[in-house]
């Protein structure tokens, strides 16, 4: 592809690792974040802009050759907040892929659009068609919107459109259920690149998650696309075991994809409008 990738929310945690890893991959870099980025890395290009501005986002994706989507709001808040940051957004971002004539979109989707899907009785793998859309908060409904969104540019504009559903994406993994869900920062890049790179791949939504031994979700879709996981939260489960217990498999926690976001602790009274 030829022209930089517009990635947005630039100067958050994911956008920080790819702004160092996909240049290393041989990616030109224009950054968007709402706030200015603290550092400018060699050859990047630097924009600040609001990535629910639909003629903001517009301008920045001229000349793109992709637009990675990784602005919004991180976790749950208010339903206003959540439908004006991250739905908004969202359509922002494929509207300006599409004005601005950018063939392809990779969004930051996320494990809370189908939290309420219990891992397998069986211990088996779930695939991507085996958790159909169960959103566990209104952050998980912006992720349902945000794949129902790429479908339809799809379909009815013919982008390439690839959905992360993206699991714990930190350094490391900081508790027991993470030893299932983290996406390494190495391996963060890589899935994001191997996005960038499949050819042709039309719509498709993947798991974002790590070669974890203790892993539940199936990742020979995002292999397809040429993902080549190089991390595995094991090497961190003597400590973390250590500290608070094995994971009782019974518990919402550990028995749902959505994890802590299925529990009480999530219920709207708690993020009051």
């Amino acid at each position: 592809m030829s022209g930089p990738v517009l990635l947005t929310g630039a100067a958050g945690r994911i956008g920080t690792v790819l702004r160092g890893g996909l240049p290393e991959r041989g990616w030109a870099l224009r950054s968007l974040d709402v706030v200015p980025i603290p550092d400018v890395r060699p050859g990047e290009e630097q924009l600040v802009a609001d990535a629910t501005d639909l003629a903001a986002m517009t301008d920045a994706a001229q000349g793109a050759s992709a637009v990675v989507h990784m602005a919004g709001i991180s976790g749950e808040s208010t339903w206003p907040a959540i439908r004006d940051t991250n739905i908004q957004s969202t359509f922002a971002a494929l509207e300006a892929a599409r004005l601005a004539g950018v063939p392809r979109v990779v969004l930051a989707s996320s494990n809370h659009a189908t939290g309420y899907t219990e891992r397998p009785a069986d211990g088996g793998l779930l695939r991507e068609e085996d958790a159909p859309q169960r959103p566990d908060t209104y952050y998980g409904v912006s992720k349902v919107a945000m794949e129902a969104l790429g479908s339809l540019y799809v379909d009815r504009y013919g982008l390439d459109v690839v959905c992360l559903r993206i699991g714990s994406a930190f350094a490391e993994p900081t508790t027991t259920r993470q030893l299932s869900t983290w996406l390494s920062p190495a391996d963060t890049v890589s899935l994001v690149h191997a996005a960038l790179s499949a050819p042709a791949p039309g719509f498709r939504v993947v798991w974002g998650v790590s070669d974890n031994t203790r892993r539940w979700w199936d990742l020979t879709a995002a292999r397809e696309l040429g993902y080549e996981p190089a991390d595995d939260a094991e090497v961190y489960a003597e400590a973390l075991v250590e500290a608070h217990g094995e994971p009782d498999l019974s518990d919402p926690v550990h028995l749902r994809v959505g994890g802590e976001y299925t529990t009480a602790d999530f219920d709207a009274e708690n993020f009051p409008a």
